[in-house]
């Protein structure tokens, strides 16, 4: 019997939750020697499709590299909006300088040096740098061409999870940290009727497992099926 719980799920970014696939093994294993304080390696540029796990192993490496062990080390995404003044002080104290996003850097001249700054800053003296966008470091658009050399001066790598099998592995951990039992009729359907990128794999089991809680029922595949209906009825096609 399937069971059914109220409460909320909140993703937790560590390592031990993070899906490892052929796409992401090499990624997983260049983020975990920047999260070992002894390791002398201490600059990792990750960059992959949106959905692909790269936010996942950056907070990761936050977690293990906070302060005193019980709250991670600072983060940003270039996402926000933030002054330069405003970045200096996210990382005043930081163990390390964890900056998601770059790819989406304003074109911004004042942010551009004031991002290298505090990379310099922390890379100058050893400190532990991780770093994540969509595209290679020679791709990115608002860069300091300084910034640029120095991340391909680390460990750079692509993380990928598209493929079929490491799609069907995420959405079996997805179901079994949300403790519900998944027909493999259910994921190949999913994965069939859902794009490429992870985060709409992800949409589309979530669709189906709100409906599974909603109505307590089930996740069989003509709940799938109606999910997929409602969703684009709404307007949302997971």
């Amino acid at each position: 019997m399937q069971q059914f719980f109220d409460f909320p799920i909140t993703p937790i970014f560590s390592f031990d939750s993070f899906v490892v696939c052929d796409g992401t093994a090499a990624a997983v294993q260049f983020a975990r020697r920047i999260a070992d304080r002894s390791d002398e390696e201490n600059l990792l540029y990750l960059y992959g499709p949106p959905g692909s796990g790269k936010t996942h192993l950056l907070k990761a490496i936050a977690q293990a590299l906070g302060g005193d062990g019980s709250r991670p080390a600072a983060y940003l995404s270039c996402a926000e909006q933030f002054t330069v003044d405003e970045l200096s002080a996210r990382f005043a104290a930081a163990p390390a300088l964890v900056v998601d996003d770059l790819h989406l850097l304003p074109d911004d001249a004042a942010l551009r040096a004031g991002l290298w700054q505090v990379f310099n800053d922390f890379h100058g003296v050893g400190r532990k740098v991780a770093m994540a966008g969509l595209h290679p470091p020679r791709e990115l658009p608002h860069l300091d061409d300084h910034l640029v050399s120095r991340l391909l001066w680390g460990l750079v790598t692509r993380v990928d999870a598209s493929d079929d099998q490491s799609r069907r592995m995420i959405l079996k951990k997805i179901a079994d940290d949300r403790q519900v039992r998944v027909p493999d009729e259910v994921v190949e359907y999913i994965l069939v009727t859902a794009g490429r990128e992870v985060s709409e794999l992800i949409g589309s089991f979530e669709a189906i497992f709100r409906l599974s809680m909603a109505e307590k029922r089930r996740i069989t595949l003509p709940l799938a099926r109606e999910a997929r209906l409602g969703s684009q009825a709404s307007g949302i096609t997971p």
